[in-house]
């Protein structure tokens, strides 16, 4: 299946590692280009490097009010074009309720929350139809995970928001998409299983919760965002998409 993909340009944020590198990935082998961005600059150019010379990385924090200018800059003057965006970024700090602080709120909120609103807007500002802004969310839009509350407040209300661009810019012709892994291999996953008293056991447990009776992989994950960004998926909008081995109880 041709996806459309040829010579299109996307940016994808925290794509040094984990999900959002294994949607560039499989952006860049369907023939995008791709802008890839993180926190630290040895990372970004290594990744950058890995993908190719359809790739170009730049070390930015979602946090930074400049961020987006600086990505979409980067897009349209490297490859003269800017078709799409996909905000990835780092998961908060794991606890519950009493264990978080004001400050790890405040932190999250600027990048998980913020930097993303900015990102899309500033995104929304730059494209023509058959553009697409796409969110890495997290299975705690639809139900609470145990341990994380942080991201259960956040990511809740970024699917909102992402529901009312999509509404917005539907006129437009512009698309507005979210991703939503379950349990990923990613090292951000083993970090939270790791948690407990004992990881191996832990990932039974999980395990044996979803019905593939597996975690997925990150290029299982990819190949689900890179379609979902692409002109293949031209009449999809508004939408929240599980990767999760079936993991979600609800239809």
């Amino acid at each position: 299946m041709d996806l459309g993909l040829k010579d299109r340009v996307y940016v994808v944020t925290g794509a040094t590692r984990g999900l959002g590198n294994a949607t560039a990935r499989q952006l860049v082998a369907d023939g995008a280009k791709v802008v890839v961005s993180g926190r630290d600059e040895k990372s970004v150019a290594e990744a950058a490097a890995e993908l190719g010379p359809n790739a170009v990385g730049v070390a930015v924090d979602n946090a930074d009010p400049e961020a987006a200018a600086r990505l979409i800059g980067t897009a349209r003057e490297h490859f003269g074009r800017f078709n799409g965006v996909l905000i990835s970024v780092g998961g908060p700090p794991a606890g519950f309720v009493a264990d978080n602080t004001d400050e790890q709120w405040q932190t999250a909120f600027e990048s998980v929350f913020l930097g993303a609103v900015r990102l899309a807007r500033a995104a929304a500002a730059e494209m023509e139809a058959g553009g697409v802004i796409g969110f890495v969310l997290s299975g705690s839009v639809y139900e609470p995970i145990p341990g994380l509350t942080i991201s259960n407040g956040l990511r809740p209300g970024l699917a909102g928001f992402a529901k009312s661009l999509s509404d917005e810019l539907g006129p437009r012709g512009i698309r507005v998409v979210g991703v939503l892994p379950g349990r990923i291999d990613t090292d951000r996953v083993r970090q939270l299983d790791a948690l407990s008293a004992d990881p191996e056991a832990t990932r039974v447990a999980s395990e044996s919760r979803i019905p593939l009776r597996r975690y997925g992989t990150p290029e299982e994950f990819g190949r689900v965002a890179a379609f979902l960004m692409s002109p293949a998926a031209s009449y999809l909008t508004g939408v929240m998409v599980p990767v999760d081995g079936g993991a979600r109880h609800g239809f």
